[in-house]
């Protein structure tokens, strides 16, 4: 004899379980159900989806505002790095930021006729000796610009109008002529650098 619970289950088995249209209707009543839920949650303001935001205190902010915007002249743009070359390899700053100017005028792009890069006007030979990967990196130019002119200077026994010469026409043109060689450009170059160096000492730039 079958216990009562026994009877209830062999009733709901025994019983179709609903045709198709019927399991369909309930699928569609929970889509149905699914979609106004998610309506709500999304039509509920900010505050109610977070009961506790309204007790904490919000953030600091930070805004910014430029009024102005200053340039930098050319002269100036690279004078940080200039001065850690001189100290590194013991030159008078003047002397650099001299070179620089009359080579490029300060155009960290310029490429000569010859195939000189940057703002020292470096071959691309001398770049690769002193191991400047980017020769339109200012901080690689001027750096490989003043160990070059260190070995000039070291090689004319600090005279700075033979080394200024030697970065020119190159050291064997100086050794030809045993001093300036008589090349218009060189010698023109030569004046116009002891000029701004001149100038630069006058202004009192004795780094």
């Amino acid at each position: 004899m079958r216990h009562e619970t026994e009877r209830r289950r062999g009733a709901r088995r025994g019983r179709a379980r609903g045709t198709a249209e019927r399991r369909r209707a309930v699928r569609r009543r929970a889509r149905l159900r699914s979609l106004i839920f998610t309506s709500l949650a999304l039509a509920l303001p900010h505050q109610l989806k977070h009961p506790y935001a309204t007790r904490l205190s919000p953030g600091p902010t930070v805004s910014t505002q430029i009024d102005s915007v200053l340039p930098v002249p050319p002269a100036q743009a690279y004078e940080g790095l200039i001065r850690e070359a001189a100290a590194l390899y013991k030159i008078d700053a003047s002397l650099i930021r001299s070179i620089m100017q009359a080579e490029s005028a300060f155009d960290p792009s310029a490429v000569s006729r010859a195939g000189a890069l940057g703002l020292m006007q470096l071959m691309p030979d001398v770049a690769r000796a002193f191991g400047v990967e980017h020769p339109f990196d200012p901080r690689e130019n001027i750096m490989g610009g003043a160990r070059l002119l260190r070995e000039l200077l070291d090689q004319h026994h600090g005279n700075v109008k033979l080394a200024v010469a030697s970065y020119n026409a190159g050291p064997a043109a100086v050794a030809t002529y045993g001093g300036v060689p008589p090349f218009r450009e060189t010698q023109g170059y030569v004046k116009k650098v002891t000029g701004l160096i001149a100038d630069a000492r006058r202004a009192g730039d004795n780094d």
